[in-house]
């Protein structure tokens, strides 16, 4: 299974970069638990199965899996909407879609998704969480929808001014984003510790000894976490709204996962992913998640690129790291209840940022405006709306793009010898561009006779046959056409 297991040099790389991998991810199975509305210890779980169940099957060689920033707005949703034992049966039943696109050879159709619906997905999703999580790290419960936590931001702002609890906690997530943007300049040396663990580490540690009184993390134990769905909580899938909700889960968390394992592949030599594989293990393992009750996973690029650039050669430092976590949540569960709730908001302000492609966003409108208009357009909806509706929205808009630009078309009016004129189209002709096709027909003068010259045309739709066909009809014009684009052989 493990080929490194036969290599002592292999082993020992592949133990370091599961140590490094376990270090990164601790901190995130945390606070993306803590951040969905559910206990700690159920985004450790997630954590666990990603290591020990998805890391062992194959797929891909490197990229890790466990609970993503990108799914935390998605499940408190889910969990405020369908309680916490739905979202068990709600991860079961993705799983089992999953596994099964897998098994139907579906999964590389999941890198056909747009890329600017992609981006402005993980756009959408940082500012959510962006947004909610202020009001986490100064200590208030976040309202449940966007606008509303746009517009609770001045309000939020002078309670951190005014009340010196708020602000001793805001000041704590502060100085932990701080350390995370400052931690990538200290010596190489010093970076030999995860940045979000040694931020978290930190804020934990200074909390402490200044004796702050800041919220912390609730902990009840690694077993007393685990809540499997019952059979009552299997009666919200004959909902529209709790199907809807798997297929979002479905389709983010496979584009996620699959977006992520082609960036994992570009960091090194290693074996290719295989896309359909891959898919059925984060079934496999988002099955089993919902069997016990825990978070969705997905492939995780933070993981992922720790675990290459750590030095792992083999699927073994992710499984290791599974084993990790599973040890430090069974022997150490008290010390997750230390950690300061400020910091791990931090932390998920900090991982939000990152999602937004500040950077791209300039060059994407100078060079593809489109392509910024779905991006943006997607973003956007996920914040006033909600993650499906913002996604679906997006991929419409990205399918009418495409056909705006593909459908491009060359009116010609050419005199005849006869006194008549050939007016000649040339390109897509699709109902997006029947307008202007019917405007420069219509601007044509009634007294001269007019062949309409469809056989340069590469592709014509029924709309436009239809009102082609009726224009020429009207006007005594003849149509010359090829047959196998649909429009009649000889004019009328």
């Amino acid at each position: 299974m493990f080929p490194t297991l036969k290599d002592p040099g292999g082993l020992r790389r592949d133990a370091l970069a599961s140590l490094v991998v376990f270090l990164v991810a601790l901190p995130l199975c945390v606070g993306v638990a803590v951040a969905s509305g559910v206990p700690a210890e159920l985004g450790l779980i997630t954590g666990i199965v990603g290591g020990l169940v998805v890391g062992a099957l194959p797929g891909s060689t490197f990229q890790v899996s466990g609970p993503a920033a990108g799914l935390t707005v998605l499940v408190a949703e889910a969990v405020q909407e369908f309680g916490l034992g739905a979202l068990g049966v709600i991860v079961l039943a993705t799983g089992v879609l999953q596994v099964a696109l897998g098994a139907l050879r579906l999964g590389r159709w999941f890198r056909a998704i747009s890329v600017a619906v992609v981006q402005g997905m993980l756009a959408g999703i940082g500012l959510v969480i962006l947004l909610g999580q202020l009001y986490t790290m100064s200590g208030h419960q976040q309202p449940g929808s966007g606008p509303e936590k746009i517009a609770g931001i001045p309000a939020l702002s002078a309670r951190i001014a005014t009340d010196r609890d708020n602000l001793t906690a805001f000041a704590v997530g502060a100085a932990t984003i701080a350390v995370l943007v400052l931690w990538k300049k200290l010596p190489r040396r010093a970076r030999t510790v995860p940045a979000p663990l040694a931020a978290v580490a930190l804020a934990t540690a200074v909390t402490a000894l200044a004796g702050l009184s800041v919220a912390r993390v609730e902990v009840e134990g690694l077993l007393g976490a685990v809540q499997p769905p019952g059979p009552d909580d299997f009666t919200a899938l004959t909902g529209l709204a709790c199907l809807s909700t798997v297929l979002a889960f479905t389709l983010i968390a496979s584009a996620e996962s699959l977006f992520s394992a082609a960036a994992v592949d570009r960091m090194h030599r290693g074996p290719r992913t295989d896309y359909d594989k891959e898919l059925m293990a984060q079934g496999v393992g988002n099955a089993l998640c919902g069997v016990l009750g825990s978070l969705p996973m997905t492939a995780v690029i933070l993981r992922s690129a720790a675990n290459v650039q750590a030095g792992a050669v083999s699927a073994l430092s992710r499984f290791l790291h599974g084993l990790w976590l599973l040890l430090f949540a069974a022997l150490l569960p008290a010390a997750i209840g230390v950690i300061p709730l400020a910091a791990l908001a931090g932390v998920l302000v900090h991982a939000g940022c990152k999602l937004i492609p500040v950077k791209d966003l300039w060059p994407l409108w100078r060079d593809h405006r489109g392509e910024a208009v779905v991006l943006a357009v997607t973003a956007l909806a996920i914040v006033v709306t909600n993650m499906f509706e913002g996604v679906l929205l997006g991929l419409v808009l990205a399918v009418v793009k495409t056909a705006w630009e593909t459908s491009h078309i060359h009116v010609e009016v050419h005199p005849r010898a006869d006194g008549g004129l050939t007016v000649t189209i040339t390109g897509n002709a699709t109902f997006l561009r029947l307008p202007r096709m019917l405007e420069t027909l219509e601007a044509l003068p009634g007294n001269r006779p007019v062949e309409l010259d469809l056989s340069q045309l590469r592709h014509l739709d029924h709309a436009c046959r239809t009102a082609l066909v009726a224009w020429a009809d009207r006007h005594g014009a003849t149509i010359r056409a090829v047959a196998h684009q649909g429009a009649p052989d000889t004019g009328t």
